[in-house]
């Protein structure tokens, strides 16, 4: 399986460096979304028979974006070594971890704490299918296939995107330091016991 330390490049630009900005682009629209924090589009076209292998690494500023969006505290590391491979004609399996070292607040003592994180990933890719029409004019929900591959959009799949997901997913939405437990305040029970009123009773016909 051929390796791949960097990220892929981008697909370069038909559009000469003097035209307008306004003028159309022969090229096609990026199907990677700028609303992820970290984006890593790798396009089927991309990935040879043999596979492609990536080791992505999330600098600074894009650690920092990933931590905001799924509510890190911070965010030191991230990393995912992933093998991207072919499924089928026009579809991708990917498989691999992703690692990080996630900065929480501990839900007990409400101290910084670290967390490691090392979480498998693997997931298949194929074509978005179009509805059939039947599916569209019979006004029935179809049921959805939890094993059914995640959809391509434009022949793409976003490497960063997985990773994030899966990170998201691996951290512990209550964290806590290491060796804290957390203890419930002892709540008083004013409620009167069932039998209270029966007891009472009784005591009254003993002492009479």
């Amino acid at each position: 399986m051929s390796r791949d330390t960097r990220p892929p490049k981008s697909a370069p630009k038909n559009a000469p460096k003097n035209a307008p900005k306004n003028a159309p682009k022969s090229a096609p629209k990026s199907t990677s979304d700028s609303r992820l924090p970290w984006s890593v589009p790798v396009a089927v076209r991309d990935i040879p028979e043999t596979g492609r292998h990536f080791d992505l690494m999330a600098d600074e500023s894009t650690r920092a974006a990933v931590a905001n969006a799924i509510g890190l505290r911070a965010l030191p590391r991230l990393a995912a070594s992933l093998d991207v491979s072919r499924q089928g004609r026009d579809g991708l399996h990917v498989i691999g971890r992703v690692s990080a070292t996630v900065g929480q607040t501990c839900v007990v003592t409400l101290e910084p704490i670290e967390n490691e994180i090392d979480e498998a990933v693997e997931l298949a890719f194929a074509p978005a299918a179009a509805p059939a029409a039947s599916d569209e004019d019979d006004g029935h929900s179809r049921v959805v296939d939890e094993d059914a591959p995640e959809p391509l959009v434009g022949g793409m799949v976003d490497l960063g995107g997985v990773a994030t997901e899966f990170l998201s997913l691996a951290i512990d939405p209550y964290p806590r330091k290491a060796g804290v437990e957390f203890a419930a305040p002892a709540v008083e029970d004013d409620t009167p016991h069932p039998f209270a009123a029966l007891a009472a009773l009784k005591k009254g016909q003993g002492d009479s």
